[in-house]
């Protein structure tokens, strides 16, 4: 959509968010002369990313939200790092509000369902409750149990309010995948822009693979080919999207299980090496025994690591580092996660990369630590930037 915006020469994608939005300061101080839409786009404006205020649900409910930014905190300097940011997403939403002049799924129903015939495609519970809505379910070890709140609030809807079915999801992959047309020949987006989504603005830190993303789209290297993509969480939900533009192959996998990653692996192994014979790259794993970092670099990386939705209490336990990651503020309330202790793994000698997960079962995630340019530690998770409370390299 905002591509859209683009080509109708409403903005570009070195507009600020001052310029588009002059009454909407973002954080302490106010970045949003600094914020241009690329870097809402590729997940780099600094803003904390997951604050899920919920602003009522109201056509102005993402506006409000948006509002409420100017108290939000900065978890990086404007451009200097990748952390997935949801708050940017809705930001987004808003300037499309603006350039519209129609609440944003309003937009999104005009832009892309009604022209791509998504008939399953929605917003919000009212209208999923009429189709197959599925429940999510808790973690491990409480996975036969389903969650207490079904969706995010409607103010976070640019980021993650669609409901959907794989044959949406994957009509929409089809519309990238011939170039910004739909099926009966309407032309939604250019040819050029379309491949300027899938070209790489910036890299996302990684284990083992070479990550970036482009305009919005996830960008991966398997087999030296580039797949794209992109994968979402909510409430007991998560959601995985792959596309291989050279063979044309596209895959889809909604869950109602956040615990969901081992089906994901060996599923997109399987039809990627079939159909388009290309070979998924393995998950990170441990590091071999001898390959293990000196307890001196471990201890520097002790301490709280804080965001407004997540903390991380990093400690050592003997010679390793134990994680205890706990939900806040108001992520926690429309959640039923307790706390969570991660174990960790080195990926590496280094004392920076790790893997880690919180079950036996489960596939290893890559979880790091590093120093800001601005020389504050940080812990990389999930995607996410959490800088260490009062601490600075």
């Amino acid at each position: 959509m905002i591509m859209q915006l683009v080509e109708e020469g409403r903005l570009s994608l070195d507009t600020t968010v001052a310029a588009l939005l002059p009454e909407v300061h973002i954080g302490r101080p106010d970045v949003a002369d600094d914020i241009a839409v690329r870097h809402l786009l590729t997940h780099t404006s600094g803003i904390d990313g997951d604050i899920f205020t919920d602003t009522g649900r109201g056509d102005d409910c993402v506006a409000k939200y948006v509002d409420a930014l100017a108290e939000a905190p900065h978890t990086h300097d404007v451009g200097s790092a990748y952390s997935y940011c949801n708050a940017g997403f809705v930001v987004l939403g808003r300037i499309i509000e603006r350039l519209d002049d129609r609440a944003w799924d309003r937009s999104l129903r005009a832009r892309l369902i009604d022209p791509l015939a998504l008939r399953d495609t929605v917003i919000l519970p009212e209208e999923a409750i009429l189709r197959r809505a599925a429940v999510g379910h808790r973690e491990r070890p409480h996975e036969d149990q389903p969650v207490t709140t079904w969706q995010l609030p409607r103010s976070l809807g640019p980021a993650g309010l669609i409901t959907s079915t794989v044959h949406d999801v994957l009509a929409f992959a089809r519309l990238h995948l011939d170039d910004g047309v739909t099926g009966d020949g309407t032309r939604l987006l250019s040819r050029e822009a379309v491949h300027a989504m899938q070209q790489p603005r910036f890299a996302i830190p990684s284990v083992g693979e070479e990550d970036e993303i482009g305009w919005g789209w996830r960008l991966n290297t398997w087999g030296g080919r580039r797949v794209i993509g992109h994968d979402g969480g909510t409430i007991g939900q998560l959601a995985y999207l792959r596309i291989d533009p050279s063979t044309r192959v596209a895959a889809c996998l909604l869950t109602n299980s956040p615990s969901s990653d081992a089906v994901y692996e060996a599923l997109f192994a399987e039809v990627f090496a079939s159909y388009a014979g290309v070979e998924m790259p393995p998950g990170p794993k441990p590091a071999p025994p001898g390959a293990q970092p000196r307890v001196e670099l471990l201890e520097t990386q002790v301490g709280r690591y804080e965001r407004t939705s997540r903390r991380f209490d990093v400690s050592m336990e003997g010679d390793r580092l134990r994680v205890v990651s706990t939900m806040r503020g108001d992520r926690a309330l429309i959640g039923d996660e307790g706390p969570q202790t991660l174990v960790l793994e080195p990926a590496d000698a280094t004392g920076d990369h790790f893997v880690c997960r919180s079950h036996g079962q489960d596939p290893w995630t890559p979880l790091s630590f590093g120093v800001s340019g601005d020389g504050v530690r940080y812990l990389y998770l999930g995607g996410r930037v959490t800088p260490m409370m009062n601490h600075r390299g």
